[in-house]
């Protein structure tokens, strides 16, 4: 059986949190070589009957989908992680259930990341867009770029907005969620929810007593009716970190948070890296705008932290996107996978130069890293800034910023 990639995912809501913010992270836990890219999709409208291609399957499409940015794997359709333009967030993670995951080829759960980000403008409608896919179209297929052994998994999400997070937990089209509004919460790639569940797939009791995994005499406990064995999760490295700031979790300190490497929070071993990361700063009053820090790069503690904000017109990064194959993509022949292109942006070969500097030559390394937390720092200034102002944001002033961002990142590396 596959092993599942040890990510993490984090929402902290007030008091916890500072300022009335809502701040939600993830790492992105991927095979070590593998490229994310980071891109912006506009919202748009779509014709009737028209269908959308997800990574390994068609599926209908819906009249009108949100504006969207996302981090991805950049083999694939969906994401790991991303954001729309309503103030929803959600990260997948892949668990391991005593229900096989599907080989078959059909939703992946980072294409659900992204078809609920496309289309739910709250986090409740999110879940509801994902669970009604899972029930049409199941999901299963390869979850990596690997020709030789199919990697398939279950899926967990952390779905967030301004005013509310669900864990969203599944095995096959079962599911079970839990609402949170308080606190403090982290998933990793280990099954979470007890007994404590807010909505449910309505088969799902009448299931697990037909496979004789729960008799219904005692409380239904989701992780141990699913779980392989003791496999659900107790407790998670870095949720005892943040619950300690009393009151004063801020992009700053979720950031720290998935830098941890003696944590496990910032994985880096023989098999996974954190390939990816996100932070984003939803403040629960809507007349201020949700701030998504994404690197686009591996690794967070050699990373900088780069702000987005959904604005109309805002200006495309071709330096975080992966080239693109088209039809000659070998994720998109059958059989799939039997070459590996080259799939590296301009940022992530700035960022490889960078990493190399920090392993060959120590001070110059530490240097520039010194240089590029300065550089950071100065960006979530100004984003604290946005959001303590009483004038409205002219947008005009971060049209641009993601880019400017991305720009002033690959100059330091030159």
């Amino acid at each position: 059986m596959a092993e599942a990639p040890p990510s993490y995912c984090f929402v902290a809501f007030p008091p916890c949190s500072k300022d009335g913010l809502v701040v939600f992270g993830k790492n992105s836990a991927r095979p070590r070589d593998e490229v994310q890219e980071v891109v912006y999709f506009t919202a748009a409208t779509h014709d009737p009957g028209s269908k959308v291609e997800c990574t390994y399957i068609e599926i209908e499409q819906v009249p009108k989908t949100h504006a969207v940015v996302l981090s991805r794997p950049s083999w694939l359709w969906g994401a790991e992680m991303g954001a729309n333009e309503h103030g929803v967030c959600i990260a997948n993670e892949a668990v391991v259930t005593r229900e096989p995951a599907s080989e078959s080829e059909a939703l992946l759960g980072m294409d659900l990341v992204r078809l609920g980000l496309e289309r739910g403008s709250t986090a409740k409608e999110a879940l509801d867009v994902i669970v009604a896919l899972l029930e049409e179209h199941g999901q299963g297929g390869n979850y990596y770029e690997d020709a030789s052994s199919c990697h398939a998994f279950q899926s967990a999400f952390l779905i967030v907005d301004r005013n509310e997070a669900w864990v969203l937990e599944t095995s096959g089209k079962y599911w079970a969620a839990e609402k949170i509004t308080e606190g403090v919460k982290c998933i990793c790639n280990q099954l979470s929810l007890t007994t404590k569940i807010d909505a449910e797939h309505p088969e799902l009791r009448d299931y697990v007593r037909s496979q004789g995994w729960w008799n219904g005499d005692t409380d239904f406990n989701f992780s141990e009716v699913f779980s392989l064995g003791d496999g659900h999760l107790a407790s998670c490295s870095g949720r005892e970190s943040l619950e300690k700031q009393s009151g004063g979790v801020s992009a700053q300190t979720m950031i720290d948070v998935l830098r941890d490497k003696d944590s496990g929070v910032c994985v880096d071993s023989e098999s996974f890296l954190t390939t990816a990361s996100i932070v984003s700063v939803l403040p629960q009053d809507p007349s201020f705008p949700c701030i998504h820090y994404f690197t686009g790069t591996p690794d967070p503690s050699r990373s900088v932290f780069k702000p987005f904000i959904f604005v109309d017109d805002v200006k495309l990064v071709p330096k975080v996107q992966s080239p693109s194959f088209g039809d000659d993509d070998p994720a998109k022949k059958i059989p799939r996978f039997q070459e590996k292109p080259d799939r590296r942006h301009e940022l992530y070969k700035a960022h490889e130069w960078a990493r190399s500097l920090l392993e060959s030559d120590q001070e110059k390394g530490q240097k520039l890293m010194s240089i590029m937390l300065d550089l950071e720092k100065q960006g979530l200034e100004a984003m604290e800034d946005i959001l303590t102002r009483t004038e409205i944001l002219d947008t005009a002033e971060v049209v641009d910023l993601f880019y400017d961002c991305v720009d002033t990142e690959l100059k330091f590396f030159k």
